[in-house]
Parts: C-alpha cells; structure tokens; sequence
C-alpha cells in the first residue's frame, strides 16, 4: 500500500510540474488562432489558458502540496536520510525532469488530454488560489500578447520556408519579405526617373510616325506634356487610341487623353501611394519633388513587383531588367 500511495505521489507530481510548463509555455493568442482555424486541441485548452495567473496558482500549489506529502510519508516508512534522499530523487527524476521534458515538447497535446485534470484542481485549490490569482491579475495587469516585429516575422517565415514540417514554400517567403519592406520604401526608390520616361506633347498629331514610335515602346499610358517635357499635364492610354480620328493632335482625341492624372511626391511611402492609387483607380502616377518639378513617373506595376519582389517582364519588353512605366 505505502509504494502505491507513492507512486500515486509522484504520478501527481509529475503531472503538476510538467503541466505547469506545458500549459503556461503555451501562448494564448497562437492558441485563440489556432482554434479560430478548426484546432480542437488549442480550443480546448484555451478557455483554460487565458486564465494565466489562476492556472499557474493552482499548478504551482498542487506541485508543493503533492511533493511535501510524498516527503512526509516517505519519512514515516524509512530513515530521515534514506527518506530524504528517495523523496529528492524521485521529485527530481519523475516529477520534475522527465514529466517536464515531455509534456513540454507535446505541450498541447497533452495538455487537452489532461483538461479534466486542471479543471478539477482548480475547482479543488479555488478557495485559495482564486484571490492569489485576483491579486496578481490587479497588480499585474493581463497578460501581455506576444507581438513580433517585421524582421522577427520575417525570421519567422524563413525558418518556416527552412523546415520540412512547414508548407511555406521560397515564393511565399519572398512575397511575404516584400509586403513587409515596401511600406518603408520611398517613391524615389522605385520611380523611373524624368530622364527615363517616354512622354509626348500634347499637340503631337496622330500620324503614322507616332504610331511607330507608341509601338516601339511598347507602354500602354504615356505621360503627355505641354511646350516643356517638364511639364506634364495628363496621360494618354494607348489602348484607346484605336477609336480616334487620325491625324488629330493628342489634345483633341476624345478618350485617349485624360488631363485628371495623379500626382504624387517623391518621398511619399509605397504603401500610401498603393493606397491612393487603388482609390482613385490610377494604374500610374506622375512624381513630382518638394518644388512640384516633374522628376518622373511610378506605377502600380513598380509597386506590385517591391511586393513580389522580382521583376515583371511583358511580352513587348526588349530588355528583362528594364522598369516598364504600366501595366497593360
């Protein structure tokens, strides 16, 4: 009878211990998601887990409670110094090291198949451990939420794209890097530059010339200029020259030209200029510097490829590397 009681001792001693860092190392905002997408082990454990300071009293008690009695009644069936070395080797080996180094490398698992466990000492040890757990939540406050910073989650998603047990493969990796840089990004850093930029004036006529010279760029919105190429007042959709008159000047085509572009500033964020361009519908924008002087042209194609990180290339591209002002 004494070794079952003991054994009993040490089985609740190792559950306690092993417990308290399986269910404590568990985060409560990974499980709370983890439920919210169908994980019914992480739904069980978390109405349990977010109750952090009561979980840890009641673990944490039952722990000095089971293994101050396995020590007293070892002490009434054997020597004080062979009881106290048993009692230390037993707590140490089963009831702390080995328990522990189980529950918490299967720390969900266990700790869902051991609910009813938890559940019943909390009920037991609540006259005790409710106001220690009241108390520490006063004077502590909630828990705090673990929050990444963007090179931490982008550490996170590269180690995941590193492990065979991840889904993640090196294209979502990429594009998740990109969507987490682009927003400290600047236009100037992505623009192509004035001296870059394909434009017409506006009273250019609709000739065959022309039409050779649209053809040869390849480009699908053109920024259009009046006397100064500097002075850039609309843009003109090439697309939509095919419904025009020909041999009319590019101010006059009804469809092709469209004086309401937008207009953006060279250290404005890739994020707010995305966002200002999905508004206002505009696949381009032109770019102008602190004293409003033209300096070039961004599209949305330039930030889709920060995002993407890598280059978009289209079927009219004569070189691979070469930044194209929009998209078709």
């Amino acid at each position: 009878m004494e070794y079952f009681i003991s054994t009993v001792l040490v089985i609740l001693s190792g559950l306690f211990s092993g417990l308290t860092l399986g269910i404590l190392s568990l985060d409560a905002q990974s499980l709370r998601r983890r439920a919210k997408h169908g994980d019914k082990d992480a739904a069980i454990i978390y109405p349990i887990r977010q109750k952090g300071n009561l979980v840890l009293a009641t673990l944490l008690l039952g722990n000095v409670v089971v293994n101050t009695t396995l020590s007293i009644f070892l002490g009434t069936i054997a020597s004080g110094v062979v009881a106290g070395f048993i009692a230390t080797g037993l707590i140490v080996i089963f009831g702390e090291i080995v328990p522990q180094a189980v529950i918490s490398r299967y720390a969900l698992w266990f700790g869902a198949r051991t609910i009813w466990f938890t559940r019943i000492a909390i009920i037991i040890a609540s006259p005790v451990v409710y106001p220690i757990a009241k108390a520490l939540d006063y004077f502590l406050g909630s828990e705090m939420p673990t929050i990444y910073s963007k090179k931490e989650l982008m550490e996170i998603i590269s180690e995941h794209e590193d492990s065979e047990h991840s889904t993640i493969d090196e294209d979502e990796e990429r594009i998740v890097h990109g969507a987490l840089q682009f927003s400290h990004m600047m236009v100037r850093e992505v623009m192509t530059p004035a001296e870059r930029v394909v434009s017409f004036d506006e009273n250019q006529r609709l000739n065959e010339e022309f039409y050779t010279q649209v053809y040869e760029h390849g480009f699908s919105r053109l920024p259009i200029y009046s006397g100064d190429p500097s002075n850039i007042i609309g843009i003109m959709y090439v697309k939509d020259l095919i419904v025009e008159d020909e041999n009319i000047t590019i101010k006059e085509t009804e469809d092709a030209f469209d004086a309401n572009c937008l207009a953006v500033r060279a250290g404005d964020k890739l994020d707010v200029v995305l966002g200002r361009m999905l508004k206002s519908k505009h696949h381009i924008a032109i770019v102008r510097n602190q004293n409003k002087r033209f300096v070039g042209v961004i599209s949305l194609e330039d930030i889709i490829e920060e995002i993407i990180q890598q280059e978009i290339v289209d079927e009219d591209d004569e070189d691979p590397v070469a930044r194209v002002l929009a998209t078709a």
